[in-house]
């Protein structure tokens, strides 16, 4: 898990967005967190600490890579599309990257969200509360039927939360949703994006993942073509 701080551009709220660390010098995030027209990452990534502003390893950004196809949600789409993004870090890390899964796995496979999103429900920066310590939601994979119409597809995974009034919400973007793969180690399977669903809040219905096995030959791609100096 990582963390990046930024400030929100139309505020100038304090924000924080989450990673995933797949390579010693590559994380990947989401689009929108690394969107200049939302926000402004202060230019470090903390990698390996289960809290927010200390422990770990702070590494700066050397170079950060948008996917090509990655378009804010607008009113005629309302989500994200192609929401994934890499940061290059300055220097390699010695903590060991996640594996990428190579498939999602089915409705109803268990799985896992961390980050550091506000622990209150709100879309409004000004009343989110960013918790130090990382927290974590077990969930499961929901069929595309459990999302919005339209929402959740080949790269946008519908995830369901068994606990009421529980899912990510702001701050837990570009951050990790996991799940056991072959010998029960984590692997990376989604990419916070989004609500899966119009509401007013965060926790009253589904989320949407960016898919990770979907854009696993895009990152590849981006990460080798990239490699060598800063």
């Amino acid at each position: 898990m990582t963390s990046i701080p930024e400030r929100v551009n139309q505020t100038g709220d304090r924000g924080v967005c989450g990673g995933s660390l797949i390579d010693p010098q590559w994380v990947v995030t989401a689009g929108h967190c690394v969107d200049s027209a939302l926000v402004t990452p202060d230019g470090t990534v903390r990698i390996g600490s289960e809290h927010r502003n200390s422990g770990g390893t702070v590494r700066r950004i050397a170079q950060v890579v948008t996917h090509p196809g990655y378009a804010l949600q607008s009113e005629s789409v309302p989500f994200n599309r192609n929401d994934v993004a890499l940061l290059k870090l300055d220097r390699p890390v010695a903590e060991k990257p996640i594996r990428l899964a190579s498939r999602p796995g089915e409705p109803g496979t268990p799985t896992r969200l961390l980050g550091f999103g506000t622990t209150v429900d709100t879309y409004d920066f000004t009343k989110a509360r960013f918790p130090e310590r990382l927290q974590e939601l077990d969930v499961r994979r929901g069929a595309e039927s459990e999302c919005g119409p339209g929402y959740a597809g080949r790269t946008r995974l519908c995830t369901v939360s068994p606990r009421r009034e529980a899912m990510a919400c702001i701050g837990d973007s570009g951050g990790p949703q996991i799940r056991r793969g072959p010998g029960w180690q984590w692997e990376l399977i989604g990419v916070t994006s989004g609500p899966g669903a119009a509401r007013a809040a965060c926790a009253g219905g589904p989320g949407l993942y960016s898919s990770v096995p979907a854009y696993a030959d895009w990152i590849r791609a981006t990460i080798r073509s990239n490699r060598g100096g800063n």
